[in-house]
């Protein structure tokens, strides 16, 4: 239990923690407590090599969640109709006993695959995000999640570059000469990369963007390239047109690191400047000239993001910029590479924890798996190629399925159904939890111990509880260790401390991980991985070293290619006649996901249509005016902003917003479609042809 101190003086207790949302930086947090145990202030670790002191705006506000009058503290069943929102308190135990007895029933009477978990990002700790829960679903015999919501595609692309979700150093952009954030909004989704960012153009480096729409990184950039969506491929192909036949590759590397460079030197010569540039929108000249730079700027490095995969195509967009690097020997260089995700370094023992092995006992296999990217067809028993039941219960946590969903109106009718039983583990009330049978308080990362990876640097970081857990929330370890008791799992595993967890993680034999220990971590608090001696660079493909079958960077140009989505302007014809814009939903700045959609300033950021100065015109539009955007699948209702933002053909809605909080019930992911990416079963919301329409108010 966290007890307040005795403090004369009123000096603010400092307690450390870790912001777990889902964001590459990973900050090491410093809470400020009073002498009555409430935190005053948060702040960056200045002691952490990437946080280096300060907190983006969304965590440094983050004490207005933890104490907001809006926060669930108790224990609730619905009261009301599906969706409308009402429930009535009811103690743990009741609801833990009635969850128990119901998902006994479901698992009894169709079979222990009709029970779905649903979880994603909400907490980016280990134990709360993939621990207790596995357990419990692998011991229940529960459908498998397949987890594709945000990253799958990418990393999907970047195995198949590299063999490896590896990259370079944030802290090694600094000596870069050459920076291109292609598909990264660094300000809004990763601003603690910017410094070193600041640091390098301060030495003279050169920093570019490539996006579909210019926001605030774009406009601190030196030069921005407005790219069509979805044809990232062709600019990384006709780039490579201009570096292989103005032989600007680096030969030593090629030949020592890589295999079939013969295949894709044939390859690109499909791909010239002209052909790149009309598939693309970005000029001829403006092509040949970035290939040129970046194959003669040493060190160049590239932080390529998962904006790049959320199109059609996208684990092949992935892939094909993951080759720049090793094309021009760049991975050689402190400060040369690329970085998407570094995750797959941290070889800690998810096996252990996850414990997928007590699935077998139940079921004598693997249960099925579900994409989590095609819940409307799912709860609406509209897959074909599914065996097995029907989903009749749904386990929510660490997610938000109401709001961030593809087909958003299908999820919602899926939702609405009176024989799925729906339980919901949340801090506020959102968009599901409007839904749910059962609506349990969360713990924030703030109240809890967790163990946190990074995707976005190499620090591994241990939270403990900062702040009391108000009311009677529960973490969800807890809460998934109580209903393991009440369901009569007596396996060792569900009687595990969070300390007992953590052990398991750490026990991995790999280099990277080998000998750090929990007792490491309480006493430094972060720890960087064993990647590379203490103090020198990490250069995790200077020297080869691929995570391939050959060990080498393997281009496999005979797969290389380009193809338009479905849902563009070079797509199906008869789709773009009838709706002729391309919309794309980034990540609004001051959201996180969904997380943030509560806040007023956001909702309003979220309900707005940004709309090219043309496409307005021919529709009548002006800024501030009511639009309804729509296509075959539904509709919402947003606030035109008449600006430079997109280029003619492209409209832009940042997301992700709450529909509950929209006059229409709706937000924009009533326009995604559940068509899929061509690898790695990821959602294609930045494939999507609308129309635009002024509307009254």
């Amino acid at each position: 239990m966290i007890r307040p101190c005795y403090n004369p003086r009123n000096v603010p207790e400092i307690r450390h923690s870790v912001c777990a949302l889902d964001c590459p930086d990973a900050c090491a947090v410093l809470v400020s407590i009073d002498g009555d145990g409430k935190a005053t202030r948060l702040r960056g670790d200045p002691a952490h090599p990437v946080t280096r002191g300060f907190l983006c705006g969304k965590v440094a506000r983050y004490l207005e969640r933890e104490y907001s009058p809006n926060r669930l503290l108790y224990p609730m069943r619905r009261a009301g109709a599906k969706g409308e929102g009402r429930f009535v308190r009811v103690a743990w135990d009741e609801a833990l006993d009635e969850i128990a007895a119901r998902l006994k029933a479901i698992a009894a009477e169709f079979g222990p695959e009709a029970i779905l978990p649903y979880s994603y990002a909400g907490t980016m700790g280990l134990l709360n995000g993939s621990g207790m829960d596995r357990r419990f679903f692998h011991r229940l015999g529960a459908s498998r999640l397949d987890r594709t919501i945000c990253s799958s595609a990418g990393g999907a692309g970047l195995i198949d570059a590299l063999g490896f979700r590896y990259g370079t150093e944030p802290e090694q952009f600094r000596h870069s000469k050459l920076i291109i954030a292609w598909g990264a909004n660094v300000l809004g989704t990763n601003v603690h990369l910017w410094p070193f960012i600041v640091e390098a153009r301060r030495n003279g480096a050169r920093f570019y963007t490539i996006d579909p729409r210019r926001n605030r990184t774009g406009a601190a950039a030196d030069k921005h390239f407005f790219i069509n969506p979805g044809s990232d491929t062709a600019l990384a192909l006709g780039m490579m047109h201009v570096i292989v036949g103005e032989r600007l590759y680096d030969a030593d590397y090629i030949a020592r690191h890589t295999t079939g460079f013969a295949e894709l030197a044939q390859r690109v010569i499909e791909y010239p400047s002209e052909r790149a540039a009309a598939l693309t929108g970005i000029a001829q000249e403006e092509i040949v000239a970035l290939a040129r730079e970046y194959a003669t700027t040493r060190p160049a490095a590239i932080r390529l993001n998962y904006g790049v995969q959320r199109s059609e195509r996208g684990a092949m967009a992935v892939r094909t910029i993951a080759l720049l690097p090793a094309l021009t020997g760049s991975w050689k260089d402190v400060g040369g590479g690329l970085q998407l995700s570094t995750s797959q370094a941290f070889h800690l023992n998810r096996a252990g924890l996850e414990r997928a092995d007590l699935q077998w006992r139940v079921l004598g296999r693997e249960a099925r798996i579900l994409n989590m990217s095609l819940l409307g067809q799912i709860l609406n028993n509209a897959i074909n190629e599914v065996t097995g039941p029907p989903v009749k219960a749904l386990v929510v946590y660490n997610s938000n399925p109401g709001a961030i969903a593809p087909n958003q109106n299908a999820v919602r009718r899926g939702l609405q159904r009176g024989d799925l039983f729906t339980v919901v583990l949340e801090q506020f009330q959102n968009d599901t939890a409007d839904y749910a049978d059962f609506l349990l308080p969360a713990t924030t990362f703030l109240e809890h111990t967790d163990l946190y990876l990074a995707y976005g640097h190499y620090y591994l970081q241990l939270a403990r509880p900062a702040l009391a857990p108000p009311g009677e929330t529960k973490s969800n370890v807890e809460v998934f260790r109580a209903l393991a008791a009440r369901m009569g799992f007596d396996d060792a595993c569900f009687g595990d401390s969070e300390d007992d967890m953590i052990r398991t993680l750490l026990a991995s034999d790999h280099p990277f991980v080998r000998g750090i220990t929990l007792e490491d971590l309480e006493r430094e608090r972060f720890v960087r991985l064993r990647v590379a001696p203490a103090g020198d660079p990490f250069l995790p493909f200077a020297n080869g070293g691929f995570g391939t079958p050959s060990g080498k960077c393997e281009f496999r140009a005979e797969s290389i290619g380009y193809t338009p989505p479905v849902e563009s302007r070079f797509g199906d014809e008869s789709l773009r006649a009838r709706f002729p814009l391309e919309l794309i939903s980034p990540k609004h700045d001051d959201n996180m996901n969904s997380t943030f959609g509560d806040r007023p300033e956001n909702d309003t950021a979220t309900a707005t249509l940004h709309i090219e100065r043309s496409d307005a015109a021919a529709r009548g539009i002006g800024t501030g005016d009511r639009v309804r955007v729509y296509n075959d699948r539904g509709s919402c209702l947003l606030r035109a902003q008449v600006d430079g933002v997109v280029r003619s053909g492209v409209v832009c809605a940042p997301s992700v917003r709450w529909a509950r909080m929209a006059a229409d019930q709706r937000s924009v992911n009533a326009l995604a479609s559940e068509r899929l990416t061509d690898k790695g079963g990821g959602p294609t919301f930045y494939s999507c042809l609308v129309q635009v329409e002024k509307s009254g108010d």
